[in-house]
């Protein structure tokens, strides 16, 4: 349950009232609005999964890969559940594999995390998402989930204005900016 009220009106009732008072037609909004007011006042419950920030150089300038998630068709970076008897870069990474079809060099800490709404059915749960730099070695033009999902290479500033959470665009332009501090990206043009 939501703790927290909107105005003075529990947030429970509003997303009742928003539910039932949606037409067909604007349901997509209203769900959006609800995974919204979920994200917002909604605390994780301990549910922790992993996720691929995939890049590579092509040509000195640094790409981001992107898959669509498979509900809805936004642009995300590969993300699920951990893996048992995996660390948690290692589970990142097969989820890489099987959502996008790449391999490579993970990195074992995570730039940082990220929350998002896992809807099972009716039932919506607020999970935190650790997201693991992995430079891509590997492009499988064949894996698990190719017939679910697109995949498509973006440059920086592509990647910054599809990715459906505005989390996701701070993670990916912190990481872009620890790479030029670096000086890994001056490495890669002159290369």
């Amino acid at each position: 349950m939501l703790d927290c009220d909107i105005r003075g009106i529990p947030a429970t009732q509003l997303i009742r009232f928003l539910t039932l008072a949606a037409q067909p037609i604007m349901q997509k909004y209203v769900k959006t609005l609800i995974d919204r007011l979920y994200l917002r006042f909604k605390s994780p419950e301990g549910v922790r999964q992993v996720g691929a920030l995939p890049y590579k150089f092509v040509d000195g300038q640094m790409m981001f890969l992107l898959v669509t998630s498979r509900r809805s068709g936004r642009w995300i970076y590969p993300k699920g559940s951990q893996i048992k008897g995996l660390q948690n870069w290692e589970s990142a990474a097969q989820e890489a594999l099987e959502e996008a079809g790449i391999e490579g060099e993970v990195e074992r800490q995570p730039i940082g995390s990220f929350r998002a709404v896992k809807r099972v059915g009716q039932r919506r749960r607020v999970v935190e998402i650790d997201l693991f730099p992995l430079r891509v070695t590997t492009q499988h033009d064949r894996w698990q989930e190719m017939k679910q999902r697109r995949r498509v290479w973006m440059t920086l500033a592509e990647a910054t204005t599809r990715l459906a959470d505005p989390v996701l665009v701070d993670l990916t332009q912190k990481f872009s900016h620890r790479l030029m501090t670096e000086g890994v990206v001056a490495e890669e043009r002159n290369t």
